[in-house]
């Protein structure tokens, strides 16, 4: 079983053998991202370093400026034509599905992972997948938390926090983000 199937739904706690796993591959991971980030690469290099870093191939239609940063990287899933822009963060340890055509402004962050709520355990977390549907538009300094699916083609304003499910053709704002309009 993969290790996203066994943290769907836990309480990972502080000491456990499961939160030990998890952050050793962490810690290896903090390498490749830092090599990623502190020289130039080409656009080439870019998707092959990334392509390390997630463990699957970054399509050739995709560009990612850097720099790129992702806590994790093994649960990160990126489709054809994807554009990231400078300083996106993915916390992807819960998944992180981008699908085609979907375009990530400046500054923005996907977080997949919680603490849990009890001070004596608040180092323990829970994980909840993220998904962006094709051809959906995060403007700059977007938050996307945990368990959110952006739906096909909306677009989330900048400087939003989406706490909540955006349905497919819709303009979210705010934080919370609210739906403000429908896209014809």
């Amino acid at each position: 079983m993969s290790l996203l199937a066994r943290i769907q739904q836990q309480e990972i706690e502080l000491g456990s053998s499961l939160y030990d796993e998890i952050h050793q591959v962490k810690g290896e991971n903090e390498r490749l991202v830092v090599e990623l980030n502190t020289a130039y690469h080409t656009p080439e290099e870019v998707r092959n370093r990334l392509g390390e870093i997630t463990g699957r191939s970054i399509p050739e239609s995709t560009v990612i400026s850097l720099p790129f940063y992702t806590d994790f990287g093994k649960h990160i899933t990126i489709g054809e034509r994807v554009f990231l822009n400078q300083n996106v963060t993915f916390v992807d340890l819960g998944g992180i599905t981008i699908e085609e055509d979907v375009l990530i402004g400046p500054m923005s962050r996907i977080i997949t992972v919680n603490h849990l709520l009890d001070p004596k355990r608040r180092r323990g977390i829970t994980v909840n997948s993220v998904t962006i549907q094709k051809g959906a538009w995060l403007g700059a300094n977007v938050t996307v938390l945990p368990g959110v699916t952006i739906g096909e083609g909306a677009v989330v304003a900048a400087d939003s926090t989406v706490t909540k499910d955006v349905p497919a053709r819709s303009i979210v704002a705010g934080t919370p983000a609210r739906i403000i309009k429908e896209i014809e």
